[in-house]
């Protein structure tokens, strides 16, 4: 079989690739090693941990919340069979969604286990038996990433998990350990902790969030010790002992020190992930990857080896699903000789706990290790009239703009829908936009994106309501 285009892996790059290469009139098709389409994120990452998260959000607010707005209710109680299969449905949704896109797109589908034999030349190890060999003037890997391990700790996803099984536990832990302060094992610890578990995580730096602004990072943390989850930075899991009924994580400060010992129901790993790329057969074909694992690419998304290509978390930057939809699209435009492009100084980034943490562009700590003179406009939403009305009013909005020309250079935002509101900073980013330009933008009353015009005020300030 002859295509224009092959492409390894159906996570949100590699799909994303494949369809807008069929829109551009090129021939695809894609390999697939799941029996459904759509990758970690549609699968076990993405989308089954924000189905978790809304409910849980849901559960911790008729417990908890409902009294203070007159609305009576008896105490709520988990079916949590019937929570994972809500889950579940969210999965099963989107898969077949993308399933249905292929079709519509006549884009051949081959299930199973992809080798690039050669340049132009995919061997697949089809799921169902038998082998087909694909040949195309191009081939995208997209296989995304596998979960990060810790040495010497061994994952079974029933005791000790990764992502994967933190989304399917089929009780509520007792006391869950969470391994890594990023975006994963908050969000997950955070689930669970309002499901009724009792939640520290264990982060090696002296901050959560690694990457993302200080301030805000901070800010945040204390945000999530009030809902009862507690932090133990600086430190460092060297093993869990699962020979006994309870396990126990042995912890030790990360300068070094003496150590201790925690006892958990389940321990998650969640300190971070790494490339995927075995039993592609890039060692054989020399395509080059870099210390962490990861494909080296140029700017066109090509490999050193001609006709190979790769995107998403296969390749340099940030392992967002949006980030490899966009290199998706850009990559798909450049093969039919458009001009595709990612910017990558505006890929915004969201932590959907409860509040969210959204962000784009760039830190103050970025902007001060830069040498750029800046200007910040912070506003809380304290004083935002919405939140107010609906008693959710922790978290503010932080505007970067440059001190000479003020252009807007980063944007970070805690809140209720912080990851809704961040992108009317992104647009503005993108068109190169000032803090002028988003406080002279008319918003509508009461919302909480006001705050973000506020904040934007702030730069200069003249915000009216603090």
């Amino acid at each position: 079989m002859s295509y224009d285009l092959i492409v390894i892996g159906t996570g949100p790059g590699g799909y994303v690739c494949a369809i807008r290469a069929s829109q551009l009139g090129l021939r695809v098709a894609v390999v697939e090693k799941r029996a459904t389409f759509g990758g970690t994120c549609l699968n076990v990452g993405c989308i089954p941990s924000k189905a978790l998260l809304h409910a849980s959000e849901l559960f911790e607010e008729a417990g908890h919340s409902f009294a203070a707005m007159g609305i009576v209710v008896d105490k709520p109680k988990l079916d949590l069979p019937a929570l994972l299969g809500f889950k579940d449905k969210a999965v099963d949704g989107n898969t077949k969604g993308v399933a249905f896109l292929m079709k519509k797109n006549k884009i051949d589908t081959y299930h199973g286990t992809a080798t690039i034999a050669a340049p132009g030349k995919v061997e697949v190890a089809l799921a169902d038996g038998g082998a087909q060999t694909l040949e195309s003037t191009a081939i995208v890997i997209a296989t995304g990433s596998d979960v990060a391990r810790l040495p010497g700790i061994e994952i079974d996803e029933t005791r000790v998990v990764s992502s994967t099984g933190a989304i399917a536990l089929d009780k509520v832990p007792g006391k869950l350990i969470v391994v890594g302060a990023g975006v994963i094992g908050l969000e997950l610890g955070s689930v669970w902790r309002r499901l009724g578990a009792e939640v520290t995580v264990v982060e090696y730096l002296d901050r959560i969030l690694p990457g993302m602004d200080g301030e805000v990072a901070k800010s945040f943390q204390r945000i999530l010790e009030k809902q009862g989850i507690a932090f133990k930075l600086g430190a460092k899991v060297t093993g869990v002992d699962t020979s006994g009924a309870t396990l126990k994580a042995s912890i030790e400060p990360a300068a070094g020190g003496a150590a201790e010992t925690l006892e958990a129901d389940v321990v998650l790993v969640a300190i971070g992930r790494v490339a995927f790329t075995e039993g592609l057969g890039l060692e054989a074909l020399g395509v080059e990857k870099d210390k962490r694992g990861r494909v080296v690419t140029d700017h066109y998304f090509r490999t050193n080896v001609p006709g190979i290509f790769a995107i998403g978390d296969a390749i340099a930057g940030p392992m967002l699903a949006h980030k490899a939809e966009d290199e998706g699209v850009a990559l798909a435009e450049l093969l039919a000789g458009q001009a595709g492009h990612v910017n990558y100084d505006v890929i915004p980034g969201v932590v959907y706990t409860s509040p969210e943490v959204a962000s784009v562009g760039k830190t103050e700590e970025e902007l001060k290790a830069a040498g750029v003179d800046y200007k910040v406009g912070k506003f809380p939403f304290l004083a935002n009239g919405r939140a107010k009305a609906n008693d959710q009013t922790e978290g503010f909005v932080k505007i970067l703009a440059d001190a000479a020309t003020d252009k807007v250079l980063g944007a970070h935002i805690i809140g209720v829908e912080a990851g809704e509101m961040i992108h009317e900073c992104a647009v503005l980013m993108e068109f190169g936009g000032s803090s002028e330009d988003l406080a002279r933008t008319c918003h509508a009353h009461p919302t909480r994106s006001e705050a973000v015009k506020e904040a934007a005020m702030a730069v200069e300030k003249r915000a009216i309501h603090m």
